[in-house]
């Protein structure tokens, strides 16, 4: 029941709503839509955006309700102080349909999905919110808004207003980030009578991205859901993750690096930044992550009311959130049979194949009999061959793997480099020769003991343990010498120390480095951003040989 605020809690609520653009009134209308509980939401734009619609499917307003939804601080989300500090709701303040009809027409139709009646009503208001006009009118259950004449009465702020690409990008934009929340919403975006954009609705985020980013596919990412604790509180939190695997989905700009928080796309500085660090390392120069991630925790650590627009929010226990988003994000990044989407359905086939056996129709190789490893979650990974001396090939329950084995072999030294960066003495020093002011100043930086031992020469007495028996520790030495930070060094250092493609590997050394390479934190890139890995899924392979299990139709029956 929408009913007016008490001047108690008018008094707390921060600085009223601005209408300031189309997208404004796009965003408050389906902040409404998704409120009322819908599932379907159509938005239809006119040529200039001066007239916006928006239907939906949700629990729809009675006529008492109507009636009283556009008067100042008029809401049924929120009734006392108290209920400011437990908000769930995308709404609260009970000021938006008023702030609309400031600057444009409202007209409502509306019909509740448990009247008894088989009829709803349409209301036009006047400015402030007062009921101009009301009749019945027979609509299916929902509620439909349109909003016209937008900035007619203030012809400044239209003139200030962007062109209407610019404002359409806004929109956009606005509907695909509170899409990523609902993710089981379906979108229509009609502008000038053609339908712009659609959105349908799936079981997770990761069946949105393709459609929002469509140069990619879901299995460009990997998706996690995990349940965590909640500080000081009894009910658990849960934190979702979309992120793009390094070695598949990047963006040329960071524009795709987004947080929400309880259904609400925000900024959250502080936990964006950990998603940038962690990920920016995994992908080539000059290329930026793509990644959603989405808390749902108890209302009481958040204040909403900090802001008009509720996009600048203050989040409790900040550091505690980082480290939950810091694990979640490793684990999407990990190499395990969780992560490999196909495995249930090949070992669902397996177990098919199995049953089979017993008529001897079918063999199932014993290597797939197995489960994975419970301890450490990691799914079998065979080696069985090397093309080229350069690539390893792997077997596993769901295809086969082409790992390129100089960078595995460079990830693995790196993370190893990254946990125990350890110098050495070097006895008798490493004499180096012409090193200028630069050099000597980033061999110290690196924490190398240097010290002049002649003129233009220098006594190098410590070095990376990991390069001390490398025949050639001096070129190393230079290439370290010539600048960067200490993770630069460090990459250097990996690349200078993993094994050289043309190596010829015995199968035990191969297993050795997937075993390795399998437990990195991120696995699917080198230091540089190279992809480490080419797969060919036993589900592609099937396809593209036409392989099925329907006997009788493949030999014509």
């Amino acid at each position: 029941m929408i009913s007016v605020l008490p001047d108690s809690v008018i008094k707390q609520i921060a600085a009223g709503e601005v209408i300031a653009s189309p997208a404004c009134v796009v965003r408050e209308l389906i902040e409404n839509a998704l409120d009322a509980g819908a599932d379907r939401v159509t938005i239809s734009l006119d040529q200039n955006l001066s007239q916006i619609r928006v239907a939906d499917n949700g629990k729809g307003m009675g006529l008492e309700d109507l009636r009283r939804c556009a008067l100042p601080h008029t809401t049924s989300k929120i009734r006392t102080v108290s209920d400011l500090q437990k908000i769930i709701t995308l709404g609260f303040r009970g000021e938006a349909l008023h702030s609309i009809t400031q600057v444009a027409s409202l007209q409502i139709w509306s019909r509740p999905r448990s009247s008894p009646e088989a009829v709803g009503y349409e209301i036009r208001y006047k400015q402030g919110g007062e009921v101009c006009q009301e009749k019945v009118s027979a609509i299916a259950p929902g509620t439909i808004v349109t909003v016209s004449d937008l900035f007619t009465a203030l012809p400044v702020r239209r003139q200030a207003l962007p062109k209407v690409s610019q404002q359409l990008k806004v929109i956009q934009k606005t509907i695909y980030d509170i899409a990523l929340c609902y993710s089981k919403v379906t979108w229509q975006i009609y502008h000038h009578h053609k339908l712009a954009w659609q959105v349908s609705g799936g079981e997770t985020p990761k069946q949105i991205f393709p459609q929002l980013l469509s140069r990619f596919q879901a299995s460009d990412f990997q998706y996690q859901c995990q349940e965590i604790e909640t500080p000081n509180q009894e009910q658990s939190s849960h934190l979702e993750l979309v992120v793009g695997l390094p070695d598949r989905a990047s963006r040329h700009k960071g524009d795709w690096i987004k947080t929400a928080l309880n259904g609400r796309p925000v900024r959250l500085p502080e936990l964006e930044q950990i998603l940038v660090s962690t990920l920016t390392p995994t992908l080539p120069r000059d290329r930026y992550p793509i990644c959603w991630l989405h808390l749902q925790t108890d209302p009481s650590l958040i204040d909403w009311n900090r802001h008009p627009s509720k996009s600048e929010i203050y989040l409790r226990h900040l550091d505690y959130w980082q480290e939950q988003a810091q694990r979640v994000l490793n684990d999407a990044l990990s190499l395990n049979a969780g992560n490999l989407p196909e495995s249930v359905h090949n070992r669902r086939v397996g177990e098919l194949i199995k049953a089979k056996e017993a008529t001897g129709s079918y063999q199932l190789s014993d290597r797939f009999s197995e489960e994975p490893d419970s301890n450490v979650g990691l799914f079998s990974l065979s080696a069985i061959a090397q093309l080229h001396n350069t690539y390893i090939i792997a077997e596993h329950p769901t295809g086969m793997w082409l790992v390129e084995q100089h960078i595995a072999h460079e990830r693995i030294i790196f993370e190893q480099l990254q946990d125990h960066w350890q110098l050495i003495p070097h006895d008798p020093p490493l004499i180096l020769n012409h090193l200028s002011p630069q050099q000597q100043e980033q061999l110290e930086r690196l924490g190398l003991a240097i010290e002049a031992f002649g003129e233009d020469t220098w006594a190098i007495r410590t070095v990376p343990k990991i390069l001390q028996s490398r025949h050639d520790l001096m070129d190393a030495i230079l290439e370290l010498s010539r600048g960067g930070t200490l993770e630069t060094a460090q990459i250097a250092t990996a690349c200078l120390s993993a094994l050289r493609n043309g190596t010829s590997l015995s199968l035990e050394q191969m297993q050795e480095i997937l075993d390795a390479w399998q437990q990195t934190r991120h696995p699917h890139t080198c230091p540089h951003g190279r992809p480490i890995y080419f797969p060919l899924e036993e589900t592609e392979l099937a396809r593209f040989f036409r392989r099925h299990w329907v006997i009788g139709k493949s030999h014509g029956i």
